[in-house]
């Protein structure tokens, strides 16, 4: 059972007014988005088996929620949840002894659910292990980022389907078939060898970077099951940077994550409204997360390999000066974003780059670019819908923008994307 739908469970189950269970509840919903992803990666690298890992888990959680409320939250959940879901899977390796990687697996996963909830404060984090793991070259392609996404990062299949424009059912069956081809190929849950990076490292950074993407499109709540997924990204790239210390797409990846989480409180005002980028009070941007980026982009310009990350990173980079400059260099974004739309012409950069055209002098060469793109990449993609409006705006159509404004007012159901879009389209007035 993925987060959203263990936390769906407790709130069930939370009509109770008894201070115990509340306090259960509290206490699974905390492990749920703090500790999820690194339990079923501590539990899957000892056992090989991602589903039987996460099943193991539901079940612990199942049983916190009937013993918790009658003995109390012990000191530490996480522990308590580890071991009770390591004995579920021993239970079930004794049941099925096909899913033993070794006759050394039992005797190895009993001694440590011994230990596990007395003697360890913390356990390991086998995230980055899982990561390359639904990386490797046995899992099809297509089910790498979305497995990456739902195994180590949480994310329910629903809503990893909605990005990746197919059926919750097919998405299911993709991610089903995949975590059997890890436990039945035995794909050995390690770091690979540096000379197997490349192979599997882009997987690894798109599903990082789309694991924060949803923690920052989750709006002002940071404490939201996906709004502490940009944390955790930001977490896995800090230890991704030390693995790899030479690779500048995992620095670019990680600056760009840091200069973004820098703004994150300036996106939104006291009352959750939300404050484009050029609107946002620069004084309240993070210095030391934005000098932590550009250190982090400074280290990755020394190998001379221009990636993708490092370019949205140095966007972003641009973005920053405004703190100390008063200005924001437009035009230099824009050669930016033309830079990016030539080795990763993703529709956010095709997207970006109008904008930024626009913004640095020319709305109609903006338009003509966004005219450009194909029909059937726009559709319902709001953002292409909101800059489209903005420069028509720009270009003096108000008519056309409110059109715009309209259509993209219909792509979001986030409260205030659509006061903003709301706002937008009344300062335009009667047409």
């Amino acid at each position: 059972m993925p987060p959203a739908a263990q936390i769906r469970t407790i709130q069930a189950k939370g009509d109770s007014s008894s201070m115990n269970e509340s306090a259960t509840h509290s206490a699974i919903e905390t492990v749920i988005r703090q500790s999820y992803g690194q339990i079923v990666a501590y539990l899957a690298a000892r056992s090989g088996d991602v589903a039987g890992a996460e099943d193991a888990l539901s079940d612990a959680f199942l049983a916190a929620l009937r013993r918790w409320p009658v003995d109390g939250v012990p000191d530490k959940p996480e522990a308590w949840l580890l071991r009770a879901a390591r004995n579920r899977l021993i239970d079930s390796a004794r049941h099925d002894q096909v899913r033993l990687r070794s006759s050394e697996y039992l005797q190895q996963i009993a001694e440590e659910a011994q230990t596990m909830a007395t003697t360890l404060d913390s356990f390991p984090d086998e995230r980055l292990k899982l990561l390359f793991v639904c990386a490797h070259p046995a899992i099809d392609v297509a089910a790498r980022t979305p497995l990456m996404l739902q195994t180590v990062l949480g994310i329910d299949a629903a809503r990893i389907a909605s990005a990746f424009l197919i059926s919750p059912k097919a998405m299911s069956q993709r991610l089903v078939r995949a975590k059997t081809k890890i436990r039945d190929a035995a794909i050995p849950f390690r770091v690979p060898e540096p000379q197997q990076w490349s192979e599997r490292l882009s997987f690894v950074l798109d599903a990082i970077y789309a694991a924060y993407t949803a923690g920052w499109e989750s709006g002002s709540d940071s404490s939201s099951t996906h709004g502490a997924l940009a944390q955790d990204a930001i977490v896995l790239g800090r230890v991704l940077v030390t693995l790899m210390p030479s690779e500048p797409e995992a620095h670019g990846l990680l600056a760009l994550m840091l200069h973004c989480q820098a703004r994150r409180k300036a996106r939104y005002s006291g009352d959750g409204r939300f404050i484009p980028l050029d609107r946002q009070d620069a004084n309240q941007w993070s210095r030391p997360l934005m000098e932590e980026a550009e250190e982090h982009l400074r280290l990755a310009a020394t190998s001379n390999r221009l990636g993708r990350f490092q370019l949205e990173a140095a966007i972003q980079s641009v973005h920053a000066r405004r703190a100390s400059s008063g200005e924001t260099d437009w035009q230099a974004i824009a050669l930016l974003y033309e830079g990016l739309a030539r080795i990763a012409p993703g529709i956010g950069a095709l997207v970006g780059r109008a904008v930024a055209l626009g913004q640095a002098g020319d709305p109609g060469a903006g338009l003509d670019s966004l005219d450009n793109i194909p029909s059937d990449r726009i559709a319902t993609y709001q953002p292409y819908w909101a800059a489209r409006g903005h420069l028509l705006h720009l270009s003096g159509d108000s008519s056309d923008a409110r059109k715009a404004w309209e259509y993209a007012l219909g792509l979001t159901a986030d409260p205030a994307l659509r006061q903003h879009l709301v706002g937008r389209i009344a300062e335009l007035g009667d047409i």
